[in-house]
C-alpha cells in the first residue's frame, strides 16, 4: 500500500448513500462480497444507527458509539431529529471513529449510511466526518443509489435529478449515481424513452414535453423548464444502472467507483490494459452498461406483451 502525503497509507473505499429503501444495506454486502471473490480485504462499516438488524458480517457499527432508539427515548426526539443528532454525535467523536478506522487499514471500505436525504444536502455533519476521512488519506467516491422506478415517472425522475446534484455539490467527493433494482424494472411500469436517455440524462426537454401530457404537471410546466435548466447547465449527473444479482453489472459499477476514488490507477492489483481503458473511455463504457441492461428490458416488454397477446 503506498504512503500518502501525511504520512499514513492510502486506503480506498465507497461512502454509500442514497434514500430510504434504495438498496444501500444490499448493496454493500453484495459488493463486499463480489470485491471477496476478486481478491480484496473488504470491511463493512455501518455508519446508520438506525439499522438495528445487519444482514451480514460488520467490520464496524455506529451501534458501538450511538443509537437511533437511544437517542429518541432520552432526548425525546423523533426519527429525523434523532438521525440528525446521531451525525452530530459521530462527529464530535471523530478520535473514537479514527481509532476504530485504525484497525481496517490493509482493507477497502465500504461506509453504509443513514437514508435521510438532508444529511446529503445541506445538513453538515456528515459532510464534515467525510472531509475528516479524506484528512485521514482515505480515497473515496461516494456511490448515490436511486431506485430505478423513479423512470417510470418523468416528474419523480425530474425530482430525482434535482436532489442527485444537490447531492454531488454538497457532499463534495468523486461521485457515481446508481440506478439500483434494475432486475425489477419492468415491474414499474413502461419507460417512456430508451434506458440510455435516462442513464445519460440526455436532452430533457423531451422529458418536459412529456410531462405536458399530464393534466397535473401541465400547471408546472414553468417550473420544470426551470429545474431542467439548473440539471443541464451543471452538466454533472448520470447514472449506472445495477443488478446486485448480475456479475457483469457488478463489475461495471466497481469500475465506474474504481476510476472516481482513484484505485484503478494504483498498484494494489494487477491493472490489464483492457481495465485501464474502460477507466480512459468513459462514453463507451457506460454506453456498453446501459445497452447490455436496455436489452434485458426490452426483453421482457416484448415477452409481457407476447403473453397478452396470447391472452387475448
Amino acid at each position: 500500500m503506498s504512503e500518502g502525503s501525511r504520512g499514513s497509507p492510502l486506503a480506498f473505499g465507497q461512502v454509500v448513500i442514497g434514500p430510504p429503501g434504495s438498496g444501500k444495506t444490499t448493496y454493500c454486502q453484495a459488493m463486499g462480497a463480489f470485491l471477496g471473490r476478486l481478491g480484496r480485504s473488504v470491511a463493512v462499516v455501518n455508519l446508520d444507527p438506525a439499522n438495528e438488524s445487519l444482514p451480514g458480517p460488520c467490520a464496524l457499527d455506529i451501534a458501538e458509539l450511538v443509537t437511533l432508539p437511544d437517542v429518541m427515548g432520552s432526548l425525546g426526539l423523533g426519527p429525523n431529529g434523532g438521525l440528525l443528532y446521531c451525525m452530530e454525535y459521530l462527529e464530535a467523536n471523530a478520535d473514537w471513529l479514527r481509532e476504530r478506522l485504525q484497525a481496517l487499514r490493509g482493507h477497502y471500505v465500504l461506509f453504509d449510511c443513514p437514508g435521510q436525504v438532508e444529511l446529503y444536502t445541506h445538513h453538515g455533519a456528515l459532510k464534515n466526518v467525510l472531509a475528516q476521512l479524506a484528512k485521514w488519506n482515505f480515497r473515496l467516491a461516494a456511490v448515490h443509489l436511486v431506485d430505478s422506478h423513479y423512470c417510470t415517472d418523468p416528474g419523480k425522475f425530474i425530482s430525482v435529478l434535482c436532489t442527485s446534484l444537490c447531492t454531488m455539490l454538497h457532499v463534495e467527493l468523486p461521485h457515481v449515481n446508481v440506478l439500483s433494482k434494475m432486475d425489477l424494472i419492468e415491474q414499474y411500469g413502461k419507460l417512456a424513452f430508451n434506458l440510455d436517455y435516462y442513464t445519460e440524462v440526455l436532452d430533457l426537454s423531451y422529458l418536459v414535453d412529456h410531462l405536458a401530457s399530464d393534466p397535473f404537471f401541465r400547471n408546472f410546466r414553468r417550473l420544470n423548464e426551470k429545474l431542467v435548466e439548473v440539471i443541464e447547465d451543471y452538466s454533472l449527473v448520470s447514472f449506472v444502472p445495477l443488478n446486485v444479482q448480475d456479475k457483469q453489472s457488478m463489475k461495471q459499477v466497481m469500475q465506474a467507483v474504481d476510476k472516481a476514488n482513484g484505485y484503478s490507477f494504483g498498484d494494489q492489483e494487477h491493472r490489464s490494459l483492457e481495465a485501464l481503458m474502460s477507466a480512459a473511455v468513459g462514453a463507451d463504457f457506460h454506453f456498453s452498461s446501459t445497452l447490455a441492461v436496455q436489452e434485458k428490458y426490452v426483453q421482457s416488454q416484448d415477452k409481457a406483451v407476447e403473453e397478452e397477446v396470447m391472452d387475448l
